[in-house]
């Protein structure tokens, strides 16, 4: 395996390594221009596509358009929100209006979207700059990145490595500065598994806070949240993005309250440490951080004890019923398996779609039941928990272009994504942030899970965690 590069941010110029609070706090000062600053972010996003291939589209002119409005703004003392023109780019999974959304498939065409959805229109509400949309798989199908329409996209620590997905995209620019905030979706660890495998911060917030629409094939598994390189930026971003949309009638009417920042306190904490996944080995060296996290944490204060998360057994038929049929459902929107163009289209979504085939309605039915039987099991297991740690991800990062580790044995990227898919069947809360580096010199990752609603707990944990020792954030 080549030697991994130094910190992808380590070449990138100074304008491009800078926080959403930096930027908006020299935005103030007049001491730099949000023009200025796109027209880095563009730059950097250009050489990045030429280098790992983490975009599908940039939008220069508009982008500019829109940092000269921000920057008018921030010249009459009346910015629209904390990240008021500051840069960042959109997974190709989401509409932005007059933006074609292709979903990283041939099925799809480039007609631009009519409007914009809701929580693009939240951050666009809020003034930040959108300077281009972000490589996916298929659909979003799965927890690395390539697809048929837009290629492979590699990992900046090492480019012969996948970055994770299906939010590869937008955590290789959060990764290397070509933007400073970025919009990922989490289904079955879309967004914290490119953040583990890159040293990126992301959480998947609780299910609803922040809207939808239209509603995913994938059903109520799926989120939408920040990404960025600091925790920091993440919560500025997730604090736009939350609120009610009467287009996402899956909110509800009790929407969660706004986002209100906390400051941790680990020494009043009770930690749950969940090491073992419903399936499939952890790499000894992503233990080993975990352990490290365990003891930092109970030296603060914590205190610190292993769980077993409940049903463990029966998660990976539950996750793989519901997810899979969705695959199919959105294959089957273009027509009948039979008469789709299977030469255009990932192989391996067109086999998890003939598996869904296999299981009846009732069957279906039979696992959203044992769904919700285990989301109260979790619910009533947080009553005793402040907050849960676990890794990002059991595996560190393989080969790109593969949807397993090379050797490994492994059927499904389901199998080694065990740290994930549970805690999208319970609709928590969870952050990965970054833990230090293997001894190969690749990301390590600690996820921390908070109980629904326990967003702000969670991202205080992280801040904590993050500002322990700047280290374990490369």
């Amino acid at each position: 395996m080549p030697t991994p590069a130094s910190s992808p941010i380590s070449d990138a110029p100074e304008l491009c390594r800078l926080s959403a609070a930096e930027l908006t706090e020299a935005y103030a000062a007049r001491h730099l221009s949000p023009v200025e600053v796109t027209r880095a972010a563009l730059a950097r996003a250009e050489e990045v596509q030429g280098r790992f291939n983490s975009f599908t589209r940039l939008e220069a002119e508009s982008a500019l358009a829109s940092a000269a409005e921000a920057e008018r703004r921030w010249q009459a003392g009346a910015p629209l929100s904390p990240i008021d023109g500051v840069p960042g780019t959109l997974k190709n999974l989401v509409a932005a209006k007059g933006w074609p959304l292709t979903h990283g498939s041939t099925l799809l065409d480039a007609t631009p979207a009519t409007e914009d959805a809701p929580c693009v229109a939240r951050l666009r509400a809020a003034g930040m700059v959108f300077i281009g949309q972000t490589t996916m798989p298929e659909f979003g199908w799965k927890a690395v990145t390539d697809s048929t329409r837009d290629g492979v996209t590699l990992n900046p620590w090492d480019p012969a490595l996948t970055p994770g997905g299906s939010s590869g995209g937008a955590a290789v620019a959060a990764a290397t500065g070509a933007g400073v905030l970025h919009l990922g979706t989490d289904g079955g660890g879309s967004i914290r598994i490119p953040a583990a495998f890159t040293g990126t911060s992301g959480i998947k917030p609780t299910f609803g806070r922040v809207p939808a629409a239209p509603p995913s094939p994938y059903g109520t598994m799926a989120h939408i949240g920040p990404m960025a390189r600091r925790v920091e930026d993440v919560e500025a971003m997730l604090s736009a993005l939350s609120g009610r949309d009467r287009r996402d009638w899956y909110q509800g009417e009790g929407v969660l309250p706004p986002l209100a920042p906390v400051t941790a306190r680990p020494e009043t904490l009770r930690i749950g440490v969940w090491s073992t996944p419903p399936r499939g080995a952890v790499d000894p060296e992503v233990a080993a951080a975990l352990r490290a996290a365990s003891a930092r944490l109970a030296e603060a204060g914590a205190v610190v004890e292993e769980v077993t998360l409940p049903m463990a057994e029966e998660l990976y038929d539950i996750a793989t019923c519901l997810w899979f049929s969705g695959a199919r459902v959105r294959l089957e929107s273009f027509g009948p398996l039979e008469d789709l163009p299977r030469d255009r289209l990932d192989p391996g979504l067109l086999a998890v779609a003939e598996q869904a085939g296999d299981w009846s309605t009732s069957d279906y039915i039979r696992a959203m039941g044992r769904r919700a039987a285990f989301g109260a099991q979790m619910d009533q297991l947080m009553e005793d928990y402040d907050l849960l740690i676990a890794p990002g991800c059991a595996v560190l990062p393989f080969a790109a272009g593969q949807e397993v580790p090379p050797g490994s044995g492994l059927a499904r990227w389901y199998d080694w994504a065990g740290f994930s898919y549970p805690i999208n069947l319970s609709q928590q809360p969870a952050a990965v942030v970054p833990a230090g580096l293997s001894e190969a010199g690749l990301p390590l990752s600690l996820q921390i899970i908070g109980a629904r609603g326990a967003d702000a707990e969670v991202l205080a944990l992280a801040r904590w965690w993050q500002d322990l020792d700047p280290a374990h954030c490369p």
